[in-house]
This record gives C-alpha cells, sequence and structure tokens, in this order.
C-alpha cells in the first residue's frame, strides 16, 4: 500500500488540510499505516499534482490560510482500482519471530526481557484499542457504513493484539 492510498481513504471519510490529516494519522490511521508529518504534506502536493485530490485555500482569522483538501474524480477511481487489486497475504516480517527462531545463539534472558518488552507494548495498544471500542462503538450493531468499516478495522486490530500478547506469553512460557 502507498501513502497515498491511506490519505485517499482518509480524505473519503472527511476532507482536510494537511495538519488535519496528520492528527488523524496520530490517532487512528496511523495505528496501521505510519506516516511523518513531511511525508503526508509532500504527498499531497504528488496527488494534486496527479489530480487526485483538489487543494482550496480556505482564509483564517490570525492564522495563516490553510489548504483544504478533497478527493478528485481521478481520485475516486484510483482508490476503487486499489481497493479491487489484490494484496499479497503473506506480506509479514517480524523481527521478533527471527530472533526467537535463533535463541540458540544468543542470550536467552535478554531474548526474555525484550519478549516481555513486546508483550507489554501489544498489551497497552490493545487496551488502548478496546477504549476506543467503548468509547466510539458503543453499539455495534447498529452501524453501518464508513462507522462500520472502521470499526471492523478496529475490531481487526484487537483480534491482532490479543493474538501478539498470548503468542508473547506461549514464548515465555516455552523457554
Amino acid at each position: 500500500m502507498a501513502l497515498e492510498h491511506a490519505l485517499l481513504v482518509s480524505l473519503t471519510e472527511l476532507s482536510g488540510s494537511g495538519y488535519e490529516l496528520a492528527q488523524r494519522f496520530d490517532k487512528s490511521i496511523g495505528f496501521f499505516w505510519s506516516a511523518t508529518h513531511q511525508q503526508i504534506y509532500r504527498v499531497l502536493r504528488r496527488m494534486e499534482d496527479s489530480g487526485w485530490v483538489v487543494g482550496e485555500t480556505v482564509p483564517q482569522d490570525g492564522r495563516p490560510d490553510k489548504k483544504v483538501f478533497v478527493v478528485a474524480s481521478a481520485g475516486e477511481d484510483e482508490l476503487n482500482r486499489w481497493i479491487a487489486a489484490p494484496t499479497d497475504p503473506s506480506a509479514l516480517r517480524e523481527e521478533l519471530a527471527v530472533k526467537i527462531r535463533g535463541a540458540t545463539s544468543g542470550d536467552l534472558q535478554a531474548l526474555k526481557a525484550e519478549v516481555r518488552r513486546h508483550r507489554s507494548v501489544h498489551e497497552e495498544r490493545l487496551e488502548m484499542y478496546r477504549l476506543i471500542e467503548k468509547r466510539d462503538f458503543p453499539s455495534p450493531g447498529d452501524l453501518d457504513g464508513p462507522a462500520l468499516h472502521q470499526y471492523l478495522v478496529l475490531r481487526g486490530g484487537i483480534r491482532v493484539e490479543e493474538g501478539y500478547a498470548q503468542w508473547c506469553n506461549e514464548v515465555l512460557e516455552k523457554l
């Protein structure tokens, strides 16, 4: 996936400035697709040059004008093409798994500490996802459209974090 596609998805949900998009990435999309603020601004310019988005300058009182982006028809076409294209389900790169595979060649106590650290990070993220679920989706059975799609992605994140934390526990038990 290219950053362009993540930005197109975000802009189909709600138009926004580069700053607003960067904040959305920090709070939601960034959980599964990261980008720096500089990358977002650079890619938005490229997308505008390609005709995928249109930026409208909006004056602001006491602050510099901001440019608010919306998806153009060429961007909608690209997003539709990308959504229909197959993805590679085997594109998993997990450095910790390689370290565990090579455990006989390394410091086992240091590896266990690293697995505990990973478990902690995933448990914290899981807790955050569960709080978001409780706060933003109190009645998931009533969802449809974009809210349903956001909920389903959040549920995927919850499942991934649950599985990762459980895997770390299993590794620690067996090592």
